[in-house]
């Protein structure tokens, strides 16, 4: 819709600026010159002037669209060239009816300057708007691919995490934990908020902090002191919004490296709001030696999807670094992030 009122808006600006330029203010110098004669050679030259505009738009709102937009040159280049002849023709015979003081000539400059400039003109104007269309395809072929790529990416990490929560269920049902049933009513909050949330374009920033929040406890559910969690966040989140389920992958990938076989195993999540909407989100786990490489070879489907998913809703409002520092993996992410408009 922006790109139509701008296409429009270009339409409207040139029309009424070329048209005044070269119809109306002759006239005005004339009024203000106070030059009768002027005055009333342009009053009475009037309709041939204004004969230029059918011509004008036919050749620019019809051969243009036909021919050029479509890349058929030669086929507009002659049919421009048959409407040249048909404006001279009718401009020259309907001037040479309005003037009687001299003979119009075709040849003569005061007769073909004008058919020449509103023609050349027209075409330029049609040239112009050829551009405008094709940039307004360009970006409206960009925006669709974009979208078709975040469902493709989005239709990926649901079932991935889906996947990750159910083996949680399954290890708490072989041990016959008494927590399964509180585990499974978590999980099915969770997928409400996948359901119901995550379809849309932006969710509230709260919202999504609940989510981690579930999430982190049903994870100390299933692993107890085994694993220290720990899920901070400061500041204000209210009023603000980011795409659902952005932040999720990086703590799945930490449960999914950095737990195990480890000796003292930690997550520590932590979520940061500051001046100018900025979002400083940071997930770190111990991980051993081979995990890092692992996560260096491959950081699995759910952080591939939302480094690229960052990578087109935030071009230019996003730092994200992963890095293991002395069997420390750390993951650090920075968004400015918008209003909500709820």
């Amino acid at each position: 819709m922006k790109n139509f009122r701008n296409d429009i808006i270009f339409r409207g600006i040139f029309s009424i600026a070329f048209w005044f330029l070269w119809v109306v203010l002759p006239i005005l110098n004339a009024v203000l010159d106070g030059a009768e004669k002027r005055l009333e050679y342009q009053m009475l030259t009037l309709p041939a002037n204004l004969l230029g505009i059918p011509f004008f738009y036919l050749n620019a709102e019809f051969l243009a669209p036909k021919y050029l937009h479509k890349g058929k040159i030669a086929r507009y280049f002659f049919s421009m060239a048959g409407l040249f002849v048909i404006y001279l023709a009718c401009y020259v015979y309907l001037k040479d009816y309005l003037v009687d003081s001299h003979t119009v000539r075709v040849y003569d400059a005061r007769t073909l300057f004008p058919v020449i400039f509103v023609t050349g003109m027209s075409t330029l104007y049609g040239l112009i708007t050829l551009i405008l269309s094709q940039s307004r395809k360009a970006e409206e072929e960009k925006a669709e691919r974009m979208l078709s790529e975040l469902a493709f990416l989005r239709s990926q990490i649901s079932p991935h995490f889906i996947f990750n929560i159910l083996n949680s269920i399954v290890y708490l049902i072989r041990i016959k934990s008494e927590n399964a049933e509180k585990v499974t009513i978590e999980l099915s909050k969770l997928i409400r908020y996948m359901l119901y949330e995550s379809e849309n374009k932006y969710v509230l920033l709260e919202k999504e902090i609940g989510y981690l929040e579930n999430y982190a406890g049903l994870q100390k559910v299933r692993f107890g002191e085994d694993v220290d969690i720990q899920i901070h966040i400061d500041g204000n989140p209210a009023g603000l919004s980011l795409e659902p389920m952005l932040l999720i992958p990086f703590v799945e990938n930490a449960f999914k490296h950095g737990v195990g076989l480890l000796k003292d195993p930690f997550i520590n999540i932590t979520l940061k709001i500051s001046e100018g909407n900025v979002m400083e989100f940071s997930v770190k786990n111990k991980c051993s030696q081979q995990e890092a490489q692992a996560k260096d070879r491959d950081s699995g489907i759910g952080i591939k999807n939302v480094r690229r998913r960052i990578e087109l809703l935030y071009p230019n409002a996003h730092e994200l670094r992963l890095q293991e520092k002395d069997g420390i993996f750390d993951v650090y992410l920075r968004l400015i992030l918008k209003k909500s408009e709820k």
